[in-house]
């Protein structure tokens, strides 16, 4: 049995409302969460290519500190782009919640057939929670 496409243009309108209400750094930390837990994937494939790491350290860099320069910036993001470029990815995610939905892509690419839909659920459920979860401890600092 062969997998359904995976479709990039589903939005789960729950998490896109709660991602619409959170705070940047926050975003930031839960699409760095997000990348991370399929970071393997690509690592697997690509073991030696750096740059969605290198563009990671930067989305650190700037949560630690809350200093960036442009010039920083658009060399991870425009070195992270080409990569995903490179592996068939034309449309690299620009924002917190395009690096969910390509993390749901990874696993639902990774996993078999009779795993992949629930995979997929899994991994948004996961996802909402962990989201869930950083609005929260934020607010608990306040």
């Amino acid at each position: 049995m062969k997998k359904s496409k995976f479709s990039l243009a589903h939005k789960d309108e729950v998490l896109v409302s709660l991602v619409g209400e959170t705070d940047q750094k926050i975003l930031a930390r839960w699409a760095i969460d997000c990348a991370e837990r399929v970071m393997p994937y690509f690592a697997k494939q690509y073991p030696k290519d750096r740059r969605p790491q290198q563009a990671l350290a930067t989305l650190k860099a700037w949560i630690k500190t809350g200093v960036f320069t442009m010039a920083v910036i658009r060399k991870a993001s425009l070195d992270s782009h080409a990569a995903a470029r490179e592996i068939g990815e034309d449309n690299a995610a620009r924002h917190a919640y395009g690096a969910a939905i390509y993390a749901q892509q990874a696993i639902y690419r990774a996993v078999g057939v009779s795993e992949a839909n629930s995979a997929v659920t899994a991994e948004r459920n996961w996802q909402y929670q962990h989201l869930v979860d950083l609005i929260s401890k934020m607010r608990s600092k306040k």
